[in-house]
């Protein structure tokens, strides 16, 4: 290694490392081991001999490979110590050499995929609690620290930690088996997948509590997430759906947040802050729906209507009459009050903020969303452009004070002073 190269330099290409190759790392000894728990551990150890040996050795030619090598041959090696895997010992004996030369290059296109998908809905598995599967998501697919994890989500560390426990715990107890679901219930396995993703990002995307608007390390880690499944699901048409909402929408994070961190609504939102490239690859992976045809599900038609705002140079050219009615198509396949009430917004500016208040005014009725900030946030909204300003101060206070964002609550405290 060059002498000017420090040992924190070292210590940051082996994170880096570590956060793009682990993923495959972990499902790689989960295929030998057919045990996530020990997976993960053993990848840990490899992390750690990294950690030792690279800032004297240097960096690897192929560091993925000197990672998934150190991992196997400790794998081996407990296997060998264990007699409950005698079996698994002469079925990988014979491919493994006592030295575990691996043919990483071969592995990652064949094998290793196979068992990255594996791990994908082991991790997102739904006998899991959700916040355990994102927790568990993050961590074995995400390459994130279980600190990172908490920084993120605004938890105790030990609270994390002990998620991720008992995620395993539960999966091993369950005897989830490591494999690709039958087609019969794969497509229900599916949706637990993009849910979890579709959480992570979100969080990233709207933070729900704390005094950042947004959180970008979540968007990208999600949307890193997403393309992986993509590409190891490529004909999946929703797979491809919930990657373009999330690369459209995260075209957008910049122009979100003002210079102060204030938040920033799509309408004042400096449309020449929206990432171009991104809206490229969100809309060429729409098209890819539309390749795969049939019918498209909840997120390709949220992706849809997300092209449809960044396809409009101003607000003023946006297709509020293509967004109503493709809220009309997600309705019956959502079945939720959040997408009634964006199907409100959408037909109050297509059709009147009358037409909007009937659609919010009847999910109050029904009982829905009893508290969700956005819900009195939007009615305030229509009542104010009804030019109805007392009832729409009252519902921007009442929005305020059910939010636990700091941003949002300022943002809509502010437009209690002119509505």
């Amino acid at each position: 290694m060059p002498p000017l190269v420090t040992e924190n330099e070292v210590r940051r290409t082996v994170e880096a490392v570590w956060r793009i190759e682990s993923p495959r790392l972990i499902a790689g000894l989960a295929g030998m081991l057919r045990d996530v728990g020990v997976a993960e551990e053993l990848a840990q150890d490899a992390l750690v001999a990294a950690l030792e040996q690279w800032p004297a050795e240097g960096v690897p030619r192929n560091p993925g490979a000197w990672l998934m090598t150190v991992a196997k041959r400790r794998a081996v090696d407990l296997i060998r110590r264990n007699e409950r895997y005698a079996r698994k010992l002469h079925e990988i004996g014979r491919a493994l050499p006592e030295s575990v030369e691996v043919d990483f290059d071969a592995a990652a296109a064949g094998q290793i995929e196979d068992d990255l998908l594996r791990l994908v809905f082991v991790a997102c598995h739904p006998v899991l609690a959700a916040e355990a599967r994102v927790a568990l998501t993050l961590r074995l697919l995400g390459g994130l620290t279980t600190a990172e994890i908490a920084r993120a989500f605004l938890v105790a560390e030990p609270t994390v930690a002990q998620r991720i426990v008992r995620a395993k715990r539960t999966l091993a107890d369950a005897g989830v088996p490591f494999e690709v679901p039958e087609p019969a219930e794969r497509a229900a396995r599916l949706s637990s997948v993009l849910e979890v993703i579709y959480l992570i990002f979100n969080e990233g995307y709207a933070a729900t509590a704390g005094d950042d608007w947004t959180r970008p390390a979540l968007c990208t880690d999600a949307l890193r997430l997403g393309r992986i499944l993509a590409g190891l699901m490529p004909d999946e048409s929703e797979v491809h759906g919930l990657v373009a909402l999330m690369e459209i929408q995260t075209s957008r994070l910049r122009a979100r947040v003002g210079p102060d961190g204030e938040a920033v609504r799509l309408f004042d939102q400096d449309r020449a802050r929206w990432d171009p490239l991104l809206i490229r690859r969100g809309l060429a992976a729409l098209g890819r729906v539309d390749e795969i045809g049939g019918q498209p599900g909840p997120y390709a038609l949220q992706a849809a209507i997300a092209a449809c705002h960044v396809r409009a140079r101003t607000p003023e050219e946006t297709d509020w009459r293509r967004i109503a009615a493709l809220y009309d198509a997600l309705a019956p396949l959502a079945r939720s009050a959040v997408v009634e009430l964006n199907r409100a917004v959408a037909v109050g500016m297509a059709e009147g903020p009358a037409a909007g208040l009937d659609l919010v005014d009847a999910i109050i009725a029904g009982g829905l969303l009893p508290s969700y900030y956005l819900l009195p946030a939007v009615r305030g909204d229509l009542l104010a452009k009804l030019g109805r300003a007392d009832e729409a101060r009252a519902e921007f206070t009442r929005a305020a004070s059910l939010t636990h964002n700091t941003r949002e609550r300022a943002l809509l405290l502010a437009q209690t002073e002119t509505p």
